[in-house]
């Protein structure tokens, strides 16, 4: 059975590179793009089982790409294929539905893999970044009984300290804006901390993430 992908990527080396690498496997390039505008407007004409999504692209960037697709089309897959090894924009990626995250730097069999669970509907890969990041966004058990939160500060404060807006946590944790920015204040609060970056630095240095 084939698997069809749309690549997205701003650098058309990078797109050609991939086309050809795919080449000869079950995983068939049926469209490129080269910004997240592209991306969704190539993703909804061909429906594909995958998109492979570059993040840092001019104009629309990936994550803005990837918020859409996985609304408009929640059953396509979408595996970011980034230069950046940054657990914020994994973090990001994750909150906003991506089933993998995935390093330029990894070999054919490797991406091959990725793309295959991807579609597959399974867990992310072995290659692991996006399945760690996942595992500490969510986790419910605090780290150290002295810490006067309970687990949903707990985990709201894991998510800050990995750089994710309010709308992004709340997409994540499937909660709404309001409760997200409510459990914000309390932390500050409890922790003694006057913004967001102290909180980061808090948590941090709990090694809460």
């Amino acid at each position: 059975m084939t698997i069809n992908v749309v690549v997205a990527d701003d650098h058309e080396v990078v797109r050609t590179g991939l086309t050809s690498l795919l080449d000869g496997s079950d995983i068939k390039v049926v469209a490129e793009a080269q910004n997240g505008a592209e991306a969704v407007d190539k993703a909804l004409k061909h429906k594909p089982d995958v998109v492979l999504l570059d993040i840092r692209m001019p104009g629309s960037d990936g994550l803005e790409a990837l918020e859409q697709i996985h609304h408009k089309l929640p059953q396509t897959r979408v595996v970011v294929l980034s230069t950046y090894d940054n657990p914020t924009y994994v973090a990001r990626a994750v909150a906003l539905g991506a089933s993998d995250y995935v390093l330029k730097g990894t070999n054919r069999k490797e991406l091959i893999a990725a793309i295959r669970a991807a579609a597959a509907g399974e867990a992310p890969s072995k290659l692991g970044e996006q399945r760690r990041v996942a595992a500490t966004m969510e986790k419910r058990k605090e780290t150290d009984a002295d810490i006067p939160l309970t687990n949903r500060e707990t985990q709201v404060l894991r998510h800050i300290a990995l750089g994710l807006s309010n709308k992004e946590i709340a997409k994540s944790l499937e909660i709404s804006i309001e409760t997200v920015k409510e459990h914000v204040q309390n932390i500050l609060r409890k922790i003694g901390v006057t913004d967001r970056t102290q909180a980061a630095v808090w948590a941090v240095r709990r090694d809460m993430v």
